[in-house]
């Protein structure tokens, strides 16, 4: 999720089979006397066998015996990928079961993405009376305004920007506590070998640079989504580092949009190797980012479930993932899916706001009811509805 023009963007075992056996005539030899018949079931004449068509005895019956493999081992390999699938929706679909914890509403920690047009010129006071007026009886916190995306080099136009100022000055006297962060993200290699390469020291300190800037334009923090992120990448834990010691220099927040983490073990690393997509983090690595910002907020949307009690209970499993190794002193918030495209990987029919609202209530209430600092995360404000506001707060803010 690069900007306002697009939306988020949110992959199996092969087996071999078993070799075909050949014929006990296969070869040319005779069979053993009276072990074949003919058709209509009387002795066959014991002669020298006749090759087929194959060039084996019994050309017809072999093809015949081959197919009937090929089939059993097309049943077998559709079962070791149906079954295991089969057993994870399960999961899922009891995950969404129960009844949610009394208290798992909001801590007034939420936060929500914003388009690129609050701080390019097509907004006025007028739409930011509007949006004070709709944030008023919510949880939210933060806003995550689009100010890039960053080039592939890691710098960051000041053009890309011209009315931060405005904005954050706008907001600091009509809603002091909200909280403006500027919303930096770019694609990534090696899956996208033209984009950003983060193995590189110049293009992290860049990155770092443009950060120092956009805090000197009057954003109140960073939040960086930076995608395909692989799960392990040793480069990026680096750039974190570097950008936290900005970020506090500036009594500013650092906050990074997060990738799901594994539903199953290690996911991640079978997934990318079929597909060359390792969609997902493993929990460990979900853990070491969550460690060096101040907030992290998983995308858990484009989750490829086809029915609301299936996404639900993934958001639930997600939330409880995450809860784990998330540490008390980092804001941890669970995306809901303000939009309603349909596309691989995400049924807008499946993926609704009540269903992703009751499952971060569930897996909340299993895992960590009391945990403070704790919130969801709205995608996105140009594509929302009026029923996806009213979702989120009659299910969320109470």
């Amino acid at each position: 999720m690069n900007g306002e023009a697009d939306a988020p963007v949110l992959r199996r075992l092969d087996a071999a089979g078993e070799p075909v056996r050949r014929r006990p005539d296969a070869a040319g030899e005779r069979a053993p006397q009276g072990s074949e018949t003919a058709a209509d079931g009387e002795d066959a004449p014991q002669a020298p066998p006749v090759p087929g068509p194959e060039g084996r005895t019994g050309g017809a019956r072999g093809r015949h015996a081959w197919r009937r493999r090929l089939r059993r081992t097309a049943l077998a390999l559709a079962l070791l990928l149906l079954l295991p699938t089969l057993a994870a929706e399960s999961a899922l679909r009891l995950d969404y079961t129960g009844t949610p914890g009394p208290g798992t509403y909001t801590r007034d920690r939420d936060a929500v993405w914003l388009g690129h047009a609050w701080i390019d010129g097509r907004k006025t006071d007028a739409d930011v009376d509007a949006l004070v007026s709709r944030l008023r009886a919510t949880g939210i916190r933060d806003l995550y305004v689009h100010a890039g995306p960053l080039e592939h080099d890691g710098t960051l136009p000041e053009s890309a920007y011209p009315r931060a100022r405005w904005l954050t000055e706008t907001l600091r006297r009509r809603a002091p506590h909200l909280r403006v962060q500027a919303w930096l993200g770019d694609e990534l290699a090696p899956e996208k070998p033209y984009a950003m390469h983060l193995e590189r020291p110049a293009t992290r300190s860049a990155v770092v640079e443009s950060a120092r800037r956009v805090l000197a334009a009057g954003f109140q923090g960073a939040h960086f989504d930076l995608e395909p992120l692989h799960s392990g990448d040793r480069n990026y834990l680096a750039l974190l580092d570097a950008l936290h010691r900005v970020t506090r220099a500036h009594h500013a927040v650092l906050s990074v949009a997060a990738h799901q983490i594994d539903p199953l073990p290690a996911l991640h690393s079978v997934w990318g190797t079929v597909t060359g997509h390792p969609k997902w983090w493993s929990q460990a690595y979900f853990g070491q980012v969550a460690r060096r910002v101040d907030q992290i907020a998983v995308m858990s949307y484009d989750t490829m479930q086809p029915l609301q009690s299936l996404y639900g209970g993934y958001v639930a499993q997600q939330t409880s993932l995450a809860l784990e190794v998330t540490p008390e002193t980092t804001d941890l918030l669970m995306g809901l899916p303000f939009y309603h495209e349909n596309r691989f990987g995400h049924w807008a029919h499946a993926e609704t706001v009540p269903a992703a609202v009751r499952g971060v209530r569930l897996g909340l209430s299993r895992t960590d009811k009391a945990r403070t600092r704790f919130g969801v995360a709205l995608y996105v404000d140009f594509a929302a509805t009026e029923a996806d506001w009213t979702a989120y707060r009659e299910g969320w803010v109470r």
